[in-house]
């Protein structure tokens, strides 16, 4: 991490409170490589004196190393309890983890993923244990060289592959989203049948004045017995009708 400051000039457990509040708003960009940043971590914390800091200047701390360096909370934590168990060392902080120098060999390979995937659409993305068989009958009874490996692929790891990036880059799919049309009411003359609970419903808007929208005037008649009830509310919506009448 390459801090385009002079942080050092930050000595003090309130100078370091004060930028985190003037930097609040600040996103720092990465650059160069990790020891770098180790460099910058290492400093910051024997220039403060970490391990002869209370808890609460140790949480000041933190997050100025958070924030300038672009590591995570956990990974700071990491580091600050690697570089208290390397402090006589020469080099405080190290970069730990590479990659291995003799990987796993993969089993399944790419050519293997895309057949999958040509068996799923060939046969509408069927259960997993549907598939496996079929993967087997390809090369068991029709000799098919291709599904060699998958022959002997198990109904587990053949979900797993579907999770694969690989899979999922291949194979994309989109969903049209469905309209879902809820009817407020039905828009027909009631037939009651002599029967009370039919209620027919009249709005009236009572205009605009100066630019302000009026409101609705919602009358609510029962067709047998008569009674009647009427309302105001703020706008012809299901929302409102359900704010008015509970």
């Amino acid at each position: 991490m390459v801090i385009d400051m002079n942080e050092t000039q930050l000595c003090t457990i309130e100078q370091i409170e004060q930028f985190l509040i003037g930097s609040a708003q600040i996103e720092f960009s990465t650059s160069g490589d990790d020891n770098e940043r180790y460099a910058h971590i290492s400093r910051v914390l024997k220039r403060f004196d970490y391990p002869g800091r209370n808890k609460r200047e140790r949480g000041t701390l933190l997050p100025y190393l958070q924030h300038t360096s672009g590591c995570s909370r956990a990974q700071i934590t990491r580091l600050i309890a690697q570089w208290q168990a390397n402090r006589l060392a020469p080099v405080h902080l190290t970069k730990r983890y590479r990659a291995p120098t003799a990987p796993f060999p993969r089993k399944y390979t790419s050519s293997d993923i895309e057949q999958l995937i040509d068996m799923d659409k060939a046969n509408d993305d069927v259960c997993g244990p549907a598939i496996a068989h079929l993967l087997q009958r390809a090369y068991s009874v029709y000799g098919d060289e291709r599904y060699e490996r998958l022959a002997r692929l198990s109904v587990s790891h053949l979900y797993n592959l579907r999770k694969s990036a690989g899979y999922q880059r291949l194979r994309t799919s989109f969903t049209k989203t469905h309209p879902v049309c809820n009817a407020i009411g039905v828009r027909k003359a009631p037939r009651p049948n002599g029967r009370a609970g039919f209620v027919r419903i009249d709005t009236v808007h009572q205009g605009d004045q100066d630019g302000i929208k009026g409101v609705y005037h919602i009358t609510c008649v029962d067709a047998v017995c008569q009674w009647q009830v009427e309302a105001c509310v703020q706008g012809v919506s299901e929302a409102f009708f359900c704010l008015c009448w509970s």
